[in-house]
């Protein structure tokens, strides 16, 4: 097949031998229209100037995030021309492939409809500069993807699990599922004990089925190929710095793509508003606010203590 633009060579040639405009389309059976068409593409260098500066500042983001950015910018692209200029400026990112295994295929998680619904936890581990132990404990809504929590220190035992829900329980509620894997810290009494007086289920996955607690599972690869792999981590100090910006980072600005890429947050926040909660949850909700009044109350007699003396 003759490509319109071999056609435009060839009416140019008949051109140069005398014939006019309508002959040589006609000979060459090419449109007049397109013959004179003139490609429009002009702002391509700049496109491609902004998905470089993109890429640099998110270098494990693929074409199609790249491409959300660009539309949040205001910028009217199509997906297409963003992967035609991707691969062309040689932006791929690389990714690492694994033999899979044969293997008999667990029963689905029952899919969740709110948020609060199900909480996914699990733990990472990497080293400081100095080679000493880093683990973070990373929190995640299976609903609205919302990363509520990673806690970063060179040990994490039960107890400290337990201090990190508590604090998430007054800040986003009572979760009515932990979906978590078998390890030490999740087996213990102590989380036991916590979920028994909160009423939460803690459901376990089946030992060596990480693919069972898939949310979290997700959410720690991003983690580790955006965020610990570029780090230069010398103390946990720097390390809770740095994670907690790309926690924030993840939450508001990151599309997602199972959100349609929205961003975790704003979809959180669609759903906390369009979706009823649990009667459970709504209980608690309930609780944590006259527990916040009680304590503004008790500040207030305080300060009037604290004036009247």
């Amino acid at each position: 097949m003759v490509t319109p633009s071999v056609r435009r060579e060839v009416v140019g040639w008949c051109k140069s031998r005398g014939h006019s405009e309508r002959r040589a389309c006609a000979l060459a059976g090419l449109h007049r229209s397109t013959c004179r068409y003139a490609r429009r593409r002009v702002d391509d260098e700049v496109l491609v100037g902004r998905l470089r500066t993109l890429a640099s500042e998110r270098p494990r983001f693929g074409y199609r995030r790249l491409h959300a950015l660009l539309r949040r910018e205001g910028r009217t692209v199509n997906r297409k021309a963003v992967y035609r200029l991707y691969k062309a400026a040689g932006l791929s990112v690389r990714r690492r492939t694994r033999r899979k295994l044969r293997a008999a295929r667990p029963m689905p998680a029952a899919a969740v409809t709110r948020p609060n619904e199900r909480w996914s936890m699990d733990f990472v581990h990497d080293y400081l500069e100095d080679g000493r132990r880093l683990r973070t404990l990373n929190v995640v809504d299976a609903y609205t993807r919302e990363c509520h929590a990673i806690e970063v220190d060179t040990s994490l035992p039960s107890a400290r699990v337990v201090r990190v829900l508590d604090r998430l329980v007054w800040l986003h509620g009572l979760p009515e599922t932990l979906r978590i894997d078998n390890g030490p810290e999740f087996i213990s009494m102590t989380l036991d004990a916590w979920a028994t007086r909160h009423g939460v289920k803690l459901d376990f996955i089946q030992p060596g089925k990480p693919t069972q607690n898939a949310h979290v599972e997700s959410f720690n690869g991003h983690f580790r190929d955006e965020c610990l792999s570029q780090q230069r981590l010398p103390t946990v100090a720097r390390a809770r710095v740095e994670f907690e910006l790309w926690r924030i980072d993840y939450n508001c600005e990151r599309p997602h793509s199972a959100l349609g890429y929205q961003t975790p947050k704003a979809f959180g926040e669609i759903a906390r508003r369009s979706v009823l909660p649990s009667a459970r949850a709504a209980a608690a909700l309930v609780d944590r606010g006259q527990r916040r009044r009680a304590t503004d109350l008790h500040c207030q007699h305080v300060e009037e203590g604290v004036e009247v003396n």
